[in-house]
């Protein structure tokens, strides 16, 4: 049995909210994960095991994984988490039990899930689930709209993107770490080399400015003052150079896993700014 990874977009009534859902199965070897800051949370449930909420990372984190083990994840967009009854802010680099967080409701739905018996038609479950919670839920349209202006793409200030919103920088900075647990200036850094991670994962040509091609043209092009700056962030990030998480391959990270699908959402709001 061999460690499988496999990635696809969401329903499409959960795509305002959910970023990609995954499916890990390790193999017959225990292995280790390496999660990366997205902006995001993540919902992790093991079947048969206890189904966690991961808070927003500001670091990368290691997490050693027992063989043959199913995982299905929900990778939230940010300023879209599922419903909690706490802030953001109080859960960033926290792993929670989701009981703690939803009590009873939790328990059920990792028994349906692992009823199934298929990380497939589990994660299905829990899309069920989500799209029951998110039925009644309150989003923050405004930090949404600000997210949306801190993508790698529109090189903006913080304080311009506060005023594009109507608040004062300050306001900006409370709604964000209670909406999305991150401060904006933060949320920026992580969301630029999320945006540097799609193109090279996507193949993307450089823009073809002087000097810059490959991994540091796509640097540029994701908002990075030039491949040191890159380089400085990945290590911060994730604890490797760029060359080390892509395996010196832009179209594959070193866990030889294809993340495409998390990505899209990144590709699409650079081509929508580009039209």
């Amino acid at each position: 049995m061999t460690d499988t990874y496999v990635e696809r977009l969401p329903r499409p009534a959960l795509a305002r909210a959910v970023r990609t859902v995954w499916i890990h199965t390790t193999g017959d070897q225990p292995s280790v994960h390496r999660h990366l800051p997205t902006g995001g949370v993540e919902l992790h449930a093991p079947l048969g095991g206890i189904p966690v909420l991961v808070g927003p990372l500001i670091g990368y984190w290691l997490e050693p994984l027992p063989p043959r083990t199913v995982i299905v994840g929900i990778r939230f967009l940010p300023a879209s988490p599922p419903p909690l009854p706490v802030a953001l802010d109080d859960l960033v680099g926290q792993r929670v039990p989701l009981g703690d967080l939803w009590g009873p409701a939790a328990g059920r739905l990792a028994d349906d899930m692992a009823a199934t018996g298929d990380g497939l038609r589990a994660a299905g479950v829990l899309e069920e689930y989500l799209l029951q919670r998110y039925r009644d839920a309150r989003v923050d349209r405004v930090i949404r709209e600000a997210v949306a202006n801190l993508m790698p793409w529109e090189h903006a200030e913080v304080r311009d993107v506060a005023a594009h919103v109507a608040l004062s920088p300050s306001q900006l900075r409370r709604r964000s770490l209670h909406t999305v647990g991150l401060a904006p200036k933060t949320l920026q850094r992580t969301l630029r080399f999320q945006g540097f991670l799609a193109l090279a994962q996507a193949g993307a040509t450089a823009s073809g400015r002087r000097g810059a091609d490959g991994i540091a043209g796509l640097a540029v092009d994701a908002g990075y003052t030039d491949q040191a700056h890159l380089n400085r962030e990945c290590l911060r990030l994730t604890g490797l150079t760029p060359r080390q998480l892509l395996h010196g391959d832009l179209d594959r990270c070193a866990c030889g896993h294809d993340h495409a699908a998390s990505y899209q959402p990144f590709l699409r709001s650079r081509m929508d700014r580009a039209g």
